[in-house]
């Protein structure tokens, strides 16, 4: 399969540092299938260049782009990588150097000759878009037979298409990429059918067919280790899994553990497909559709290959001859349509020029994530065609496109002007938008932005503000940023690279993170001239921000996020739509506290403890000892702390400044290993001393038994790798936490460490280890007085401490030198030895104790693209709810879904009803009698409560002469007078929340209100 002899760097080892967000999603043997395969991807144009954008990024070991006609300047509406210049040129040639720039890793070829046999015969997957009717069957014919996988994939104007052909025996070795599924087991029984039933806790999670292992079963001990048994769920918390009357008898225990099998799936091809066509369906409340544009697609052909050209745009000749040819193509399938959709087959020929690159994102999202699954066989295919549509976006007015009106006018923009006519174009071009975030995401926005023309004119900008800098795993999917990029602002790459893509991209790139501490700079002017605003943040309280923004400021909001192959986009439509804050996840569900301390049973459970001794050790510790030494009001701030804080506190302090303190190296190393015995052996003796193997609950059951796992304590071993490692992350950030080098030489550590003397432990008695999260709560409420002022007599006086200088030291994943990884790994895999827990290695600790967000640039892109389909909306400014979409897809399913966005809930107060959206408007300066008085008289409303942000301004259970002291105060100075702060000059309006009365006296809602300061 090699192309042409090029060796590819990537096969040997996967470069983690550029790959690691996408390793998350595809795995190390997936991604090492794809870097021994060559891809051909045919057709140049803006579909073709979005593939293989993301085919690259992804690691293949090669791309050859294959094109045989010259760029024209329609071109130009979505090929990104093509310019006025290269009119004329091969497309091929002339996007294949910016291609090349994406992956070093990824030899890019042009090629611009007719494909033969032999030439389709190199690669493992070929692409073909803008392709005829007639080179798909050719080309289908080589590759079904020669088992080379084929995809087919065009769009023409709203619509869009997808073929899969990956031969008669495909496997995919892993259908979703989800973690396997584990579960703790309550009892297994010996039946025909013998039914496992889990722990009441945990859910087992599993679906019928599913295969199962089986580990640490006491009694039916042949389940251990077992082939893989295939199940039938019976309920949430029960299954069978065959035959188990020959087994032992199930004593207790015992772990069952999903087994991922490979599954065969067989292709039909192209000629036999379309005849006999399956359908991934995209949109539910389009059931019907896909039937329809197979034939359109289909027609279409025809009508290029009879005309020698595509219909023009909105021609009512071309319609209707597109429709005639329709139905006799329809008479001559074998599965012809029963009642062809007639509108449908008519405007498809109305668009059928258009090229709009945010369908060509959607769809070139789509294809580039096959091209991965038939080269490494990581989730389902598409099998076989997949169709996309978004009609929606046209006006609900179609009467003003017209064959007149959506003719060419020698613009870049002709292939959308085709589909949406110049007015349309002209108001794109007009927009002011702010991106926020420039990274995946907002990559893809502003290159979408600068091909539809967004904000390219006069009176036009976009604006993008991100405060990161680019680091090297960015540019897996960070695609407006090349290696020689690292370390430069990301808003101002990105912003260069768009306007290398159009010329006339009006944009301004800014440097702030977007919240309170920045209004001064996006504040009421800044906002109110806005046409709306487009979400790239990768963090909710971010997310929730803008939305509050764009609320108060009444601007529509285009919402969107991704997670591996998981993607969503939600719009946000001032007055009709709920805000992005309406609804929201459930939080994440906590690891109960005694499960982390003394019972874990996962390995999420020791990686969140390994991180949290790391943070408790070298952060928190030389945080509060570095206080302590620095501030004279330290030690009157802890005693208030509640509980055990003070105690907890002072003896971290106390650690840090006397007990633990290295004066060399060496010291550092005496200190790891004598915090590997207490965390490891000692502690876990305690356990078990208070609670020995053979103990019984009151209710006659073992104690160590379901989610509590027996742990056994680990003797210290200088031979052990993992020990040793421990010993050398330890040692080295206790160094950098007191400025002291140090060192990785394994054989200078293995000796020195051995010279240490550890003092037997000896279990105490009366020590209470909790076993339950209230007890656990009760401890840490309890205050031991004496404890707390021994250690305040034993600590020194901060003089004698003053060329101390500790350094607290943050988390930091990314970085493979500075030990952060190698201690938590190291950590969270020992205590997974005390307790017989599978353990992980450092590409999934970094995964789980990073909390690290897996991405991938295919569903990116399917994202964004989804997300400027709705601004086609807006800008046409569709009052119908239903045409709005809100998105849900998995790429690895595949899976995609739709929803109407969920109209604004109604209140009501009197007769009037209001949403999140209304307001009361006040202009200012009003006395708080005055505002008071103002609602009485106005709404008939008695004012209970007035508040502005955490301050209360107003409430009837107030003091008297606190309220009345206020009550003839302006508004702006009793909001200064209690928040103690002042009001800042870019303020122009406060936010007051009220409680109200109606006039019999009951509670209601009212809308928030924005008192208008007076100008200066």
């Amino acid at each position: 399969m090699a192309q042409n002899g090029s060796s590819n760097n990537q096969l040997a080892e996967i470069d983690e540092g550029l790959y690691s967000r996408q390793l998350y999603v595809l795995g190390h043997d997936a991604m090492r299938r794809m870097a021994t395969s060559d891809v051909l991807i045919s057709g140049m144009k803006g579909l073709g260049v979005e593939i293989a954008k993301n085919v690259i990024l992804s690691g293949v070991k090669s791309v050859t782009v294959h094109d045989t006609q010259a760029c024209a300047l329609t071109d130009l509406s979505s090929q990104f990588y093509l310019h006025e210049s290269d009119v004329g040129s091969n497309r091929a040639e002339a996007c294949a150097q910016n291609l090349s720039e994406l992956n070093t890793y990824v030899p890019v070829i042009p090629i611009k000759h007719e494909l033969t046999e032999d030439e389709i015969k190199k690669y493992k997957v070929v692409v073909l878009t803008d392709s005829t009717y007639d080179e798909q069957l050719r080309i289908s014919e080589v590759t079904h037979t020669n088992n080379i996988s084929l995809i087919i994939a065009d769009t023409k104007g709203l619509f869009g298409q997808i073929f899969c052909d990956f031969g008669t025996d495909f496997q995919v070795n892993d259908i979703n990429g989800e973690q396997p599924v584990s579960a703790m087991i309550a009892s297994v029984t010996k039946d025909a059918e013998g039914v496992v039933t889990c722990l009441d806790e945990s859910r087992h999670g599993l679906e019928d067919d599913a295969h199962v292992s089986f580990s640490e079963v006491q009694g039916m001990v042949e389940l251990n280790g077992c082939e893989p048994r295939k199940i039938k769920v019976l309920g949430s918390y029960t299954f069978s899994i065959g035959d188990t009357t020959n087994l032992s008898d199930y004593i207790r225990g015992g772990v069952v553990t999903q087994i991922k099998m490979p599954k065969m799936v067989s292709f039909k091809s192209l000629k036999e497909s379309i005849e006999a066509p399956e359908f991934v369906i995209t949109d539910f409340a389009k059931f019907e559709r896909p039937a329809q544009l197979h034939l359109a697609f289909r027609t279409l052909h025809d009508f290029i290959k009879q005309y020698g050209r595509l219909p023009e745009p909105w021609n009512q000749e071309d319609g209707k001859s597109f429709l005639s040819l329709a139905k006799t193509v329809n008479e001559g399938l074998k599965c012809r349509v029963d009642e062809l959709d007639e509108k449908l087959l008519v405007q498809f020929a109305y668009i059928a020029r258009g090229d709009l690159c945010p369908i060509q994102a959607v769809i070139g999202g789509c294809v580039a994530q096959e091209v991965m699954k038939a080269c490494s066989g990581k989730f389902y295919p598409v099998v076989q065609w997949l169709y996309f549509d978004a009609l929606e976006c046209l006006p609900e007015d179609k009467s003003a496109l017209t064959a007149e009106f959506c003719k060419p006018v020698n613009s870049r923009y002709d292939a959308q002007i085709a589909v949406f006519g110049p007015d349309f174009q002209q108001k794109l071009c007009t927009l002011k938008y702010f991106v926020v975030g420039a990274g995946a995401i907002g990559c893809e926005i502003l290159k979408n932005f600068a091909m539809m023309g967004v904000g390219c004119g006069d009176g036009g900008m976009i604006t993008v503000t991100d405060m990161d800098t680019i680091e090297k795993s960015n540019l897996n999917r960070q695609f407006l940023f090349r290696p020689w990029d690292v370390q430069k602002m990301k808003s101002d790459t990105a912003a260069n690279a768009v306007r290398q893509m159009n010329p006339n991209t009006r944009i301004t790139a800014l440097q702030n993170r977007v919240g309170p501490e920045t209004e001064k700079v996006y504040d009421d002017e800044f906002f109110e001239q806005l046409d709306g605003i487009s979400n790239a943040l990768d963090n909710v309280d971010a997310r929730i921000y803008m939305d509050r923004r764009c609320v108060y400021y009444r601007k529509p909001l285009i919402e969107s996020g991704t997670l591996g192959t998981k993607g969503n986009v939600q719009v946000v439509i001032p007055f009709l739509t709920e805000s992005y804050s309406s609804s929201q996840d459930p939080p994440e569900k906590s690891i109960p506290i005694c499960t982390l301390k003394n019972f874990p049973f996962a390995i999420e459970h020791t990686l969140q403890w390994a991180r949290d001794v790391f943070e408790g050790v070298f952060k928190q510790s030389a945080e509060n000892a570095a206080q302590y030494l620095s501030d004279s009001k330290f030690m009157e701030r802890t005693m208030k702390l509640p509980g055990t804080q003070p105690m907890e506190t002072l003896e971290q302090v106390k650690r840090a400044i006397i007990d633990d303190r290295p004066d060399d190296f060496k010291d550092c190393i005496v200190w790891a290993r004598n915090h590997f015995q207490d965390q490891y052996h000692n502690q876990i003796r305690q356990l078990l001393f208070n609670f020995p193997p053979d103990q019984v609950t009151t209710s006659g059951q073992p104690f160590w038994s379901g989610p509590k796992k027996c742990p056994k304590p680990l003797n210290f071993n200088c031979d052990d790798a993992l020990h040793l490692d421990y010993v050398i992350a330890g040692a080295n950030l206790k160094a950098a936490m007191y400025g002291l080098n140090g060192t990785r030489d394994r054989i200078q550590v293995k000796q020195l460490v051995g010279e240490v003397e550890v003092p037997e432990f000896v279990p105490k008695t009366g020590v209470k280890i909790a076993i339950t999260d209230a007890e656990a709560l009760s401890n840490n409420m309890s205050i031991d007085s004496d404890r707390i002022e021994l250690i305040r007599k034993q600590l020194p006086t901060s003089e004698n401490f003053r060329d101390l200088k500790l350094t607290p030291i943050e988390f930091e994943k990314d970085d493979d030198n500075n030990f952060h990884m190698d201690f938590i790994v190291a950590a969270s895999n020992l205590r997974a030895k005390n307790y017989d827990i599978q353990p992980a290695d450092k590409h999934k600790s970094k995964l789980i104790a990073g909390k690290i967000i897996p991405a991938i640039a295919t569903t990116t892109s399917l994202v964004t693209g989804l997300g400027c389909l709705e601004l086609f909306k807006l800008v046409q400014g569709h009052k119908n709810l239903e045409l709005y979409k809100n998105g849900f897809v998995n790429l690895a399913l595949p899976f995609f879904g739709f929803s109407e966005p969920i109209s604004a809930p109604k209140q009501q107060y009197y007769d009037t009803d209001f949403t999140l959206w209304d307001r009361f408007e006040v202009e200012g300066e009003l006395t708080l009698r005055e505002f008071l008085n103002y609602f009485k008289d106005t709404c008939n409303l008695e004012i209970t409560m007035l508040s502005q942000g955490v301050c209360m301004l107003y409430s009837f259970f107030m003091a008297p002469a606190k309220r009345d002291e206020r009550m003839d105060l302006k508004m702006s100075e009793v909001v200064k007078k209690v928040s103690k702060k002042k009001i800042e000059p870019h303020v122009k309006a406060l936010v007051f929340e009220l409680c109200c009365n109606n006039a019999d006296g009951d509670d209601v809602e009212v809308p928030y209100v924005r008192y208008t300061l007076p100008r200066n």
